[in-house]
């Protein structure tokens, strides 16, 4: 059964629950941007999917907040700029296909916080992006 925290920390991430213990929480959410790998459509977690996590919580409640997300280029700038105002440290964004269309980076982000703070800092920078995404609605 997942802890209070982490069901607020899913909630308000818009995510499912992957995994939780009583000091620690993995969610999962999946961005719907029509892409394809090799000219094949994909839908996998390890192309669309966004996640987030808490652990290690020290005695003022603030725990190791760790995120990732598939990105597209032209939301990188805005995305980034939302997590450092936000006090969160931006520590990779790189591809990892070959291959695909539409152009897909990966975006990871740590900070020492209150779980439920980073929660709140990471949905605001996700307001920001358009999770149906086609080649359609690009420029």
């Amino acid at each position: 059964m997942p802890n209070n925290t982490c069901q607020e920390f899913a909630r308000i991430l818009g995510s499912t629950i992957i995994m939780s213990s009583e000091s620690s929480c993995v969610v999962s959410r999946m961005r719907d941007i029509a892409v394809t790998i090799l000219g094949r459509t994909s839908t996998s977690p390890l192309t669309l999917a966004a996640m987030f996590s808490y652990e290690s919580p020290d005695d003022q409640g603030r725990t190791l907040n760790l995120g990732e997300t598939v990105i597209l280029p032209r939301e990188v700038n805005p995305f980034i700029d939302v997590l450092r105002d936000n006090g969160i440290i931006i520590t990779a964004l790189h591809n990892h296909w070959l291959f695909e269309r539409l152009r897909l980076m990966y975006i990871h982000f740590e900070v020492i916080d209150n779980p439920l703070s980073f929660a709140r800092n990471v949905a605001e920078a996700f307001e920001i992006l358009n999770f149906r995404i086609t080649e359609n609605t690009l420029e």
